[in-house]
Parts: C-alpha cells; structure tokens; sequence
C-alpha cells in the first residue's frame, strides 16, 4: 500500500488503521516537520483525563507507551529543541511505531529566549537594594542601642552628655531619621538595662581582635559570640588586650568645607597644629574615604574644635581600639578573617569590631 503525503491526510481523518501507512512511511518527524499530519483537535475536544493532547483510550507518546490506566494518567515527556524548530518531539523508535493502533499529536510551541538579569526594575531592587536595606537597618538598630546606653550612662541632654552627642552625630552620619533618633533616646526607661561588654579575642593566622557589645543578656550574648567565634578558627582570650590602645578619633572628610580635596601630607600638617598624634586613611560605613585624627583620650574635643577651625569637615568624634601591632595574614587566613568579621558584625549584639591585621 503506497500513500502519498495528501493520502496520509485523508487516512488520518478517516480514523482507517494505519500500521501500513507506519510500514510506508516511518519517518514521522519528517510528516510533522513538513505538516503532513493534520493538527491536533481544539482544547474543548481534549481529554483532560488522558493528558492535554491525547485522543486516544490508550497514553500512547512518542516517548513510550502505557502500560496501565494509571500510567495514562502521567504527563508524556518532550525535549526542547533548538530556537530554530518549534516542535516538541523525542524521536520514535521501531517499536512504538509498530506495536500501536493509537496515535499521540504533537503540540506546537514557541520558545522564547532567555531574559538577561537587569530587565527591569526588581532585579535591580532585589540585587542590589535590598542588600543595601539590610545594612542599614542594621547599623540603625546598633545605633540605637547606643544611644540609649549613652543617655543611662550620662543623661538625656547631649550638651551635658558628650557621649550622647558623638552618637547622635553619628547617626545624622548615617541618615537615621530624627523620629527613630528621638524615639531610642525617649525610649530608655521602657526598655530593659543594656550592659557594655568588651570581649578579646584571637583570630585566623594570630591576628586580635576587640569586640564591643551592647545586651540585655550578657550570658546570652557571650554563648552567642563563642559559638561564632569556634566556627571560624578564633576563641576568646584575655592575652591580647595590650595589643590595642584605647585612643581619641576624629573623623574627617577627605574634602574641606570649601570642597577642597585634603591630602594625607596636608593632614599631618593640620594634625601637628592641632594637637593630633597621626592621621590614618580609612572608609566609612558608606565606603567613603574619611582622615582619622588620633589623639589622646583627654584632648579629643579641643582636636576636633581646632580641626573645624582650620577648615575641615569633622564628622565624628569619639573613643577607639587602635592596634599598636599588626600581623600579615596568608590569602586563605585572609579569607577566614573576612567570614570571622562577617559574622560577627552581623550579631545584633556588636556594635564594633576592632583588629590589627595589615
């Protein structure tokens, strides 16, 4: 029995048993490719019961044939092509084209190409806001609690606290909203004491660290921070402690308030004229570049005054753990280091971090 294309057809609309016609004509990619094969009947017409192509009483794909009703009910397998073929088929083989009175459409599809990372609005949101949130929240939640540490310690008026005062510069810093500033400072007598902790410790390579905490739960905390210390090659000891000196710090910008550039030279001359022991180049939380001042304890506000005088930006004022040594770590100490610090800025009780590697 030889059919030509337009016989095929006529077969199939037909319903006539064709195991002749697979006999004649076996290449059924090639029928489809060229539309030979009539299309496949409307949605309405479908069996929901048999999949969302499948006319007949038996699942029978171009991927396999059923073996049991409860198969019939299990969706039929496809291969994605290439952009170029809009079919979906797997190839047949011998014995599904033999063995079977029923017959499995095809469906047409249409695949799109992927969609690059950027297309809109969201993937930047996600990707890069979002991180950028959570950071901040962060830094609004630390400093809240030392704003209410500051005002138990010397009192709610920032001209009779100068800790207090530091603090709440640092939040305008920072952009912390004046409603959240206010509300941590009226906020203190209902929440409970917080206690100022200080924890050493030794890190990756012999590196030190100093940890400042604010917490209500200082035996909380301390589990906390040990945990997170062990799981990443450090432990808390008291033997490095005379590797840090406790010194005045005022931040500067890098630009003056005329909007001048400030170089590292022309900072060590302010810093002699004003009473400054050495100046260090750093990055802010915002990682932007800021000169610190480093002084004595006890002259740091008369630094700071002469600073402004001479025409610098001062941001900051306040105490902090310089190293007085430091130690050069290997490249997967380094990386240790930086999971180590990671962590631990991202307990909701550290409010610094100090350390001494190069």
């Amino acid at each position: 029995m030889d059919l030509l294309p337009g016989d095929v057809c006529q077969a199939v609309r037909e319903d006539i048993d064709y195991k002749d016609l697979r006999k004649d004509h076996k290449d059924l990619n090639w029928l489809m490719a060229h539309q030979v094969l009539p299309l496949p009947p409307r949605a309405e017409e479908r069996d929901v019961r048999r999949g969302p192509f499948l006319p007949g009483p038996r699942l029978l794909g171009l991927a396999g044939v059923a073996a049991s009703p409860l198969q019939a009910l299990r969706p039929v397998p496809f291969q994605l092509l290439p952009d170029s073929c809009s079919w979906l088929h797997p190839p047949p083989c011998k014995e599904q084209l033999c063995d079977t009175s029923d017959f499995c459409w095809p469906q047409r599809w249409h695949r799109r190409g992927a969609i690059p990372a950027g297309h809109n609005k969201w993937s930047k949101v996600k990707n890069i806001k979002g991180p950028r949130d959570a950071k901040r929240s962060q830094i609004f939640q630390k400093l809240s609690m030392m704003l209410r540490f500051a005002v138990r310690e010397g009192g709610p008026d920032p001209e009779l606290n100068s800790n207090l005062a530091n603090i709440i510069e640092q939040c305008r810093n920072n952009n912390m909203p004046k409603a959240s500033i206010e509300m941590a400072i009226k906020g203190v007598d209902k929440e409970k004491s917080t206690t100022y902790v200080l924890y050493t410790a030794r890190g990756p390579g012999g590196s030190a660290l100093v940890i400042e905490i604010l917490t209500d739960n200082t035996r909380r905390t301390q589990q906390e921070i040990r945990l997170l210390l062990s799981r990443n090659g450090a432990v808390i000891t008291d033997g490095v402690r005379h590797l840090f000196d406790q010194k005045g710090v005022v931040t500067v910008s890098r630009k003056d308030q005329e909007q001048r550039s400030v170089s590292l030279e022309q900072a060590l001359e302010l810093a002699v004229e004003a009473g400054a022991e050495d100046v260090q180049e750093s990055e802010d939380e915002e990682e932007q570049e800021v000169l610190k001042f480093l002084c004595d304890v006890s002259v740091l506000h008369q630094v700071r005054k002469k600073l402004d005088a001479q025409g610098l930006q001062s941001l900051s004022a306040g105490l902090e753990f310089i190293p007085n040594t430091t130690v050069e770590l290997s490249e997967e100490e380094m990386k240790q280091a930086s999971e180590l610090l990671m962590v631990l800025g991202n307990c909701q009780d550290v409010i610094r971090i100090y350390d001494n590697i190069q």
